[in-house]
């Protein structure tokens, strides 16, 4: 019996996806439950499993293909019949044919002896003229995927110097000669990315440059193309201005000191700063409603909730994960989403609901050494809040000069609903607060 993959459903803000890497290929024998391929959408990357036992019957979608909510990728045979025989059929009409004409539409098993590359697979190396047995493979069977590809692109260093060989090696054709070096060496595998270093000067087409400049051409990700819409959206559709302030971190940092051991203890969760910020953002914005809420055309929509979205940079771009009715949790339940949400990013599990929707966001470029910027909204909302670097200073206080822990903190908002009074009043509301912790408990 033949049982359809589809795409996931979809959210009604997202009208399409990519497909990124198949993990099984037909006539592999699958389990209910087995990852089949990674779907990235503009939000984040989803992940289809074979919804019963059986064989990969076919792929009706290859990598790279664009799809839509609900749409047959692929299919399984739950009785296991005939899908292993296309597997075994290919052998033999390899073995016949002649050995040149196996070079030209399969190089890559017969280079590196391993599973057959995926057309974006092939088509990246071709691009970039990279031998497949030079690219460490991060899956267990050993297969390359595209992130393999553009994460050894992303952190390929530079040739210092064009090797001899690349003058006369455009001549021929591209795809001849690799086939014929990759089963060469089978140790280079292992071996540093330097081994391919003399063949990047060669590539044909302008990602060579005349005088040994590389250049690589490497397509945005879906994810990372919706944020840049998303970003310049923001810019020509809201009125943003920011206002800076800043904060003395000594009392929480002092409070964090004495309690983070005892803290840690009883919860399994360590204090940090984020907990505090969210915290005083919250009680700042029962305040200040209108900064907790957005516009919808002509109308602006007062939230009688406070979803608070954390902005995480993640291996595949920004993302800002949601935490919800922040107003309802303790420090320890904030910090344990917060832990969660950084893990689930890094391992790209991020689902759909953990990032839709948000009444406002805080971004904490502090963690990469900013000490000023100025944050762009995350829309429908109308205002965020950007953290900095803990920097000691000179103050005055109480009519001596001493040295501080200081953090400088920037609030930008949309100006169509938000006056500079009450931005202002805001960000000083949130600074009173961080200054005197105290205010935290007591709600005022």
């Amino acid at each position: 019996m033949l049982i359809d993959v589809k795409v996931p459903v979809l959210a009604e803000s997202v009208s399409e996806a990519t497909l990124m890497t198949w993990h099984k290929q037909p006539g592999d024998a699958v389990k209910r439950g087995d990852s089949l391929i990674d779907i990235e959408t503009d939000k984040v990357t989803l992940e289809v499993s074979a919804v019963d036992n059986g064989v990969l019957a076919e792929i009706l979608k290859e990598d790279g293909a664009e799809v839509q909510s609900d749409e047959v990728i692929a299919r399984i045979d739950t009785e296991g019949k005939g899908a292993a025989k296309p597997a075994e059929k290919a052998k033999p009409a390899e073995q016949n044919e002649p050995k040149q004409q196996s070079l030209v539409d399969e190089p890559e098993p017969a280079a590196s002896g391993t599973t057959r590359l995926s057309p974006a697979v092939r088509a990246l190396l071709e691009e970039h003229n990279l031998d497949a047995a030079d690219i460490p493979a991060g899956r267990d069977d050993g297969r390359l995927t595209k992130e393999d590809v553009l994460k050894y692109l992303e952190g390929k260093p530079a040739a210092s110097q064009p090797a001899p060989e690349p003058t006369p090696a455009p001549k021929p054709a591209a795809e001849k000669p690799e086939p014929a070096q990759q089963p060469a060496p089978a140790a280079e595998k292992s071996a540093t990315t330097t081994t391919a270093r003399p063949e990047t000067p060669a590539a044909p087409g302008p990602s060579a440059g005349s005088g040994g400049r590389p250049e690589e051409r490497v397509p945005m990700t879906r994810l990372r193309k919706r944020a840049a819409e998303r970003l310049l959206s923001a810019q020509h559709e809201n009125a943003i201005l920011t206002t800076f302030n800043e904060v003395n971190m000594h009392p929480v940092m002092d409070l964090r000191k004495r309690y983070k051991d005892q803290f840690e203890k009883e919860y399994g969760v360590k204090l940090g700063f984020m907990s505090f910020f969210t915290k005083a953002a919250v009680e700042a914005l029962k305040h200040f409603p209108v900064i907790n809420a957005s516009v919808e055309g002509e109308d602006i929509i007062y939230h009688g909730y406070f979803d608070i979205g954390m902005a995480v940079s993640a291996p595949r771009g920004l993302v800002v994960p949601v935490i919800r009715d922040a107003d309802m949790l303790s420090f320890a339940d904030i910090e344990s989403k917060i832990v969660e949400f950084g893990q689930k990013a890094h391992d790209g599990k991020l689902t759909m609901d953990d990032l839709t929707g948000g009444t406002f966001t805080i971004t904490n470029g502090g963690v990469f050494g900013s000490m000023l910027s100025t944050p762009i909204i995350n829309p429908p909302q109308s205002a965020i809040l950007g953290m900095h670097k803990i920097q000691e200073r000179p103050m005055a206080e109480n009519g001596q000069v001493v040295v501080r822990p200081i953090m400088y903190l920037a609030l930008s908002y949309d100006h169509r609903i938000i006056d500079g009074r009450e931005a202002v009043q805001f960000l000083v509301a949130i600074k009173e607060m961080i200054e005197d912790p105290s205010r935290l408990l007591l709600q005022v």
